[in-house]
């Protein structure tokens, strides 16, 4: 394959593992002894071949060194060192107790695979920051087409635009031409097998909805003499959120769409019983507090100290959200406006202190209360904006499965959105909810709200 410079990447790590594991056992011997001499003398030099053995069958068996560039990050990589070391040290104490090797120093075992985890891990880290900034000055890079324009082809080349320490170079998109796309197009079908050769393409994405079988058949039987390989982009992005799975029947997958992961009856029971305890507890414990913030509210600008506003709740059912009023009076008088955030002059001085401190949603506890929200859950919105924001993201409604929340991962992780562009951005966060709600995980979530009222980082 051209420019596939990293088949050189597992005899490198080879060798550098190999010399990290010698210099860490030596250097420990050093250390411990105060001498190297004897340290390839029995019976220390049985237990230097079985080091270098063991390491040795574990990458012929499990292959740690080869990875996709996707995978190529920090934590896959020490990920991987981990789980060798962990197999390394199993298989020498199974020795240890096996030949009763009791003259073999613990403190020295210790020293070695410390020291061999510092040089592996500083080599890993080392070498992938030089190859992030080397292939983010354009080397060593893959050159990838797109065939079929939409906006699944898009969302591909916007991916890797964004993170060009991966190394790949787009030089196209290839469709069928018409008035709203042949602006955009290098080329159409018939110039495709041309311009891969020509170009020296590596890599060919097919995006399933915009191109036929017939055409998908004919790029993969090439791709064996073009030197070039096939990947296939197929939106699932509204189906998995919904939590399905893949069954196989004999060698065909199959995608079940029916996941009964939201309607567990025990997750459901029991997460009801923690919203109306939590937001009587809050309430009760909080209510002189809340007496003074509702004050303030009222006396700092005219207008009602509560705000109500209708959203879209669990199965598409509206229902009016409370809140501590941070606006003026009137502010969307010309029709729905999302916040500007915290520098949007139509919020008081107070409002801002309010939202940067989370304090405006503490009313929704009454929401929660009446079975509209859920302490937990993905932040409801307006009908009018969730029907822009499914245009662009269909699996937003997948979380109209779940009850709405006053906190979610979207709030923590992303704060108020002042556009449609932004509400699709938090949206990424929320989605990862359904898929992990749990007791310990929503006791997470509270955690991390707690600590951004207590900072006064909302945004």
């Amino acid at each position: 394959m051209r420019h596939r410079y990293s088949i050189l990447f597992f005899p490198l790590h080879v060798i550098v593992d190999f010399l990290s594991l010698n210099m860490a056992f030596v250097g420990a011997y050093f250390i411990k002894f105060q001498s190297i001499e004897a340290v390839f003398a029995p019976p220390y030099a049985s237990l230097w071949l079985l080091f270098n053995l063991i390491w040795l069958v574990e990458i012929l068996l499990i292959k740690p060194y080869i990875f996709p560039r996707q995978l190529f990050k920090a934590d896959h990589l020490v990920k991987k060192l981990l789980i060798l070391m962990a197999i390394h040290i199993a298989v020498i104490s199974i020795y240890w107790v096996a030949v009763k090797g009791y003259y073999y120093s613990r403190e020295h075992l210790l020293i070695t695979y410390a020291l061999f985890t510092s040089l592996a891990v500083t080599f890993r880290i080392g070498g992938l920051i030089f190859l992030r900034e080397y292939r983010a000055r354009g080397y060593n890079n893959r050159r990838y087409i797109i065939v079929g324009y939409g906006k699944l082809a898009a969302s591909i080349q916007s991916f890797y635009d964004m993170h060009p320490e991966m190394g790949f170079r787009f030089q196209g998109y290839f469709d069928q031409p018409s008035t709203e796309n042949q602006h955009i197009l290098k080329g159409n079908y018939a110039d495709l097998a041309t311009y891969i050769k020509e170009e020296s393409i590596d890599c060919v994405y097919c995006c399933m909805p915009y191109i036929d079988n017939a055409r998908l058949r004919t790029i993969v039987e090439d791709a064996d003499t073009g030197d070039y390989q096939v990947k296939l982009l197929v939106d699932f992005r509204g189906f998995l959120a919904r939590g399905a799975s893949v069954e196989y029947h004999d060698f065909l997958p199959v995608l079940n769409l029916s996941s009964q992961m939201l309607a567990d009856f025990q997750v459901n029971t029991f997460k009801r019983s923690f919203d109306i305890l939590f937001s009587v507890t809050a309430l009760g414990l909080g209510m002189p507090f809340f007496l003074i913030i509702a004050a303030i509210t009222k006396f700092t600008s005219s207008g009602p100290t509560f705000y109500a506003q209708e959203r879209i709740g669990r199965e598409g059912k509206p229902f009016k959200i409370y809140k501590f009023r941070s606006m003026f009076v009137d502010s969307e008088k010309s029709g729905p406006v999302l916040s500007g955030g915290l520098l949007d002059d139509r919020i008081t001085p107070w409002g801002r202190f309010m939202r940067k401190t989370r304090l405006d949603e503490i009313p929704q506890f009454y929401n929660v209360l009446i079975g509209d929200m859920s302490v937990v859950g993905p932040r409801p919105e307006r009908q009018y904006f969730i029907d822009q924001i499914v245009e662009i993201a269909p699996e937003y409604s997948s979380l109209l499965k779940v009850k709405p929340g006053i906190t979610s991962i979207g709030q923590i992780k992303y704060g108020y959105a002042s556009n449609i562009d932004e509400m699709v951005q938090r949206l990424r966060y929320d989605l990862l909810y359904p898929k992990r709600r749990s007791f310990l995980f929503d006791m997470w979530i509270i955690a991390q709200t707690l600590r951004v009222m207590a900072q006064g980082r909302g945004k």
